[in-house]
């Protein structure tokens, strides 16, 4: 995945993924189920451009816990 950009707001944490021409669609849906798995994302909107490239929105809830910290570290 490339060109990463993250925007936050209240209660959700948005990132933009682009994914270039040459990636198949049953790469596209490994690599979006991994970070689903593992990271928390949730698919918000996908667009597909004329030249193969995939513009891909995922989101997930922002914790209330200090960013950068461990699930379960008391603070």
């Amino acid at each position: 995945m490339t060109n990463t950009e993250v925007v936050t707001d209240d209660d959700w944490e948005y990132r933009r993924v682009q994914l270039p021409p040459g990636v198949s669609r049953l790469t596209a849906t490994v690599q979006l189920s991994l970070q689903a798995e593992f990271s928390g994302w949730e698919l918000s909107n996908v667009r597909l451009y004329s030249d193969g490239t995939r513009k891909i929105w995922v989101r997930r809830r922002r914790s209330s816990t200090a960013a950068g910290l461990l699930p379960g570290f008391i603070v």
